[in-house]
């Protein structure tokens, strides 16, 4: 019977087997589609605003000092492979403390479980996998817009998904009355995934209060916040503010979930660190969902890297290094806050008659620019200028060099026709 199914498994009409004929081309990830088209474009004067990895001001890639410091250090010791669990427990130890508090009871309790993860993205596929495998038939609600990733995330560990209300075209900040009719109107007991700071890809994030009422209505719906934590201390320079959102929620009682990742705050994009916690009801509960994670985890990959676990918990765990560290973050974020202004500026004085004023209010690492696909691709056509469709702009991929270059190029695409005269809505 077995060899009979075998042959015809293997058979087809040449007799030769045949594999993988049925498999289409996967759809081409947004995000490196830019980069290719950049990559192959040979202008000169072509500017990249897809991805968004810290760049200098001469746009290139930087090392951090207080990485390298990180590295010396490291360099003259030994580490083996059978104390990586050791340190994988200083790794997770020095990342919860700065989300959740250095002095926080969560930390002093030890009322968390953690795993190192494959950056931001393994740490949301580990909770996506945990989410399904205990609370099968459990839905993630993802803001409407979100970072593109998230949608393949939950949905490559089968957990169902549905949006709420975030982002608002016409005033290019946050529907907040339409966000709040979301949170009461979901079943009680739902997922979300929430973005603490900086949110990808608008860039506006919602106030202090607005912060207070949803953990209130979370609260109130017994709703489980998973928060995706990828810009904390590049955002305003300081690790603490950037942490706020997640400190009231942590204040008003909540058990939350959090995925961290280093790769914009240290620099480290290729390294792949990140960090997945579950805040849990006590020690015991603690140790029973770390081990599931882990159990998850050597199903997916084994065991995470070493090296660049290595490099951000010394950057953690030395005061002088850390404290070097937080200089360099307040560096970046000045530079991203200057190019902003920087733009705004051009925009204004180039007599564009729409209302600009959005990039200067979104924060960290991307601008939302309210573009149409049709411009974005004029901008690339006419201009060599790479962004994604939806008008989302890498502000580290502005310099003092290419700024001017970049406000000329959109004043150009943005001031005749009717996508010109949607964006003038609210200035009018």
């Amino acid at each position: 019977m077995l060899k009979r199914c075998l042959t015809r498994a293997l058979s087809t009409s040449t007799g030769v087997a045949r594999w993988w004929g049925h498999v289409d081309r996967a759809p081409k990830d947004p995000i490196n589609g830019v980069t290719e088209a950049f990559l192959a474009d040979p202008s000169s004067n072509k500017i990249n605003l897809g991805v968004g990895a810290y760049l200098d001001d001469e746009g290139k890639p930087v090392v951090l000092q207080c990485v390298r410091e990180a590295e010396a250090k490291i360099a003259a010791s030994q580490f083996l492979g059978s104390i990586s669990t050791a340190v994988s427990s200083k790794f997770v130890e020095e990342s919860v403390k700065l989300v959740y508090g250095r002095d926080s009871d969560v930390i002093k309790e030890g009322t968390y479980a953690g795993v190192q993860a494959l950056s931001g993205t393994g740490a949301c596929r580990l909770f996506a996998e945990l989410q399904r495998r205990f609370y099968p038939g459990s839905m993630i609600y993802l803001p409407d817009p979100t970072w593109s990733n998230h949608h393949n995330i939950w949905r490559d560990a089968q957990v169902c998904k549905r949006t709420f209300h975030y982002y608002d075209p016409d005033t290019k900040g946050i529907n907040f009355a339409a966000l709040v009719d979301d949170i009461k109107n979901a079943p009680n007991g739902s997922f979300f995934l929430l973005h603490p700071c900086a949110h990808n890809p608008t860039g506006i994030d919602p106030t202090e209060e607005q912060w207070q009422e949803i953990s209130y209505l979370f609260k109130v719906k017994n709703h489980f916040p998973f928060f995706d934590m990828a810009y904390q201390g590049v955002v305003s320079g300081d690790l603490e503010r950037d942490a706020n959102a997640i400190r009231i929620f942590l204040k008003d009682g909540h058990l939350i979930g959090c995925a961290q990742s280093f790769a914009k705050n240290m620099g480290l994009y290729g390294h792949r660190i990140g960090c997945v916690s579950v805040l849990c009801d006590d020690k015991r509960q603690g140790v029973t969902i770390k081990g599931q994670l882990q159990q998850i985890a050597r199903a997916m990959y084994g065991s995470p890297p070493l090296h660049g676990m290595l490099l951000v918990s010394t950057i953690l765990g030395d005061p002088e290094i850390k404290t070097l560290w937080v200089k360099e973050m307040k560096v970046m974020a000045n530079r991203v806050q200057r190019m902003r202004a920087t733009l705004h500026q051009v925009l204004e004085k180039l007599g564009s008659p729409l209302n600009w004023e959005h990039i200067t209010n979104q924060v960290g690492m991307f601008c939302f620019s309210g573009l149409s696909p049709d411009q974005v691709d004029q901008l690339a056509r006419d201009f060599h200028i790479y962004m994604t469709f939806d008008g989302r702009m890498s502000m580290a991929g502005v310099t003092t060099g290419n700024v001017n270059y970049l406000a000329n190029a959109i004043h150009e695409v943005t001031r005749n026709g009717e996508e010109s005269r949607i964006l003038c809505r609210i200035s009018t």
